[in-house]
Formats: C-alpha cells, sequence, structure tokens
C-alpha cells in the first residue's frame, strides 16, 4: 500500500478540447489515485471525471479543458473540470428513461459526496469560465 500523503497533493492538467480529453483526464486521474494511496476511489472518481469533462467537450466551444485534482489529508480527492464557457451548467436533472442526453450530472450527483459549480478562478482562465467539481471520501 503507497504512503499516504500528510498535506493535500493538487495536480493539473490542460487537454485540448478534443473527443480524447475524457479518457485522458480519467487514466491520469486513475494514476494519482493509484500513486497517492486512494485506488479504491479511481473506479468512481473515473465515471464522475468522465461525466463532467464529456460535458466540457460536448457542451462548450472552449479551446482547452483544464482539470485540477486535489488528494486530500482525510482520505478523499476533489477534482474540479474547467473551460471557458461563462455559461452555467444545467442542474442534475430527473430525466426520463427514454432521454439520450442529461444523466451525466445525474450521476455526479448520485456518487459524489459533495459536487457544485462556480466560476473558474482567475488563476485558470482569464476570459470568464465555470468550474464544475465533485469531492469523492474513502
Amino acid at each position: 500500500m503507497e504512503a499516504q500523503p500528510d498535506t493535500p497533493q493538487t495536480y493539473h492538467l490542460t487537454t485540448p478540447n478534443t473527443p480524447l480529453s475524457p479518457k485522458i483526464c480519467r487514466d491520469t486521474l486513475t494514476l494519482l489515485l493509484a500513486a497517492n494511496g486512494r485506488a479504491e476511489l479511481a473506479d468512481t472518481a473515473r465515471t464522475l471525471v468522465s461525466e463532467v469533462v464529456t460535458n466540457a467537450v460536448m457542451h462548450t466551444k472552449s479551446p482547452t479543458i483544464g482539470m485540477e485534482a486535489c488528494v486530500l489529508a482525510d482520505g478523499g480527492v476533489r477534482v474540479a473540470v474547467y473551460d471557458d464557457c461563462r455559461a452555467e451548467p444545467l442542474a442534475a436533472l430527473d430525466v426520463s428513461r427514454d432521454r439520450e442526453h442529461g444523466r451525466g450530472l445525474f450521476l455526479v450527483q448520485a456518487l459524489a459526496h459533495e459536487w457544485g459549480t462556480a466560476p473558474a478562478p482567475s488563476r485558470f482562465r482569464t476570459g470568464g469560465g465555470k468550474r464544475v467539481w465533485f469531492e469523492l471520501r474513502q
């Protein structure tokens, strides 16, 4: 078992806005969790980051997608995904079974211990934008 950090460990990744971005973010997050002794969070984290990054790829014209993963000292992880789109994401909705879209944030709401949206801090996006974040705990 890997040693768990005593202080939060924060990692940043920027990818171009392409169909490969969800895979790159989920694979990177999986490696970070394993290296920091949090492999048991990986399956859920992979699902949630895939949903949030896919939303940014599909619904924004942001040239890049940013991901910040903070491995917390208390055993959890906080992940934020950034894009340049100023529009707020739709809240998780009660979607019908026959709808083709709309389940991504519903999954985030169901599986994350906490989640939310906020304007992106200026250190990530100079022209505005937003972040969608979620937190998982052991």
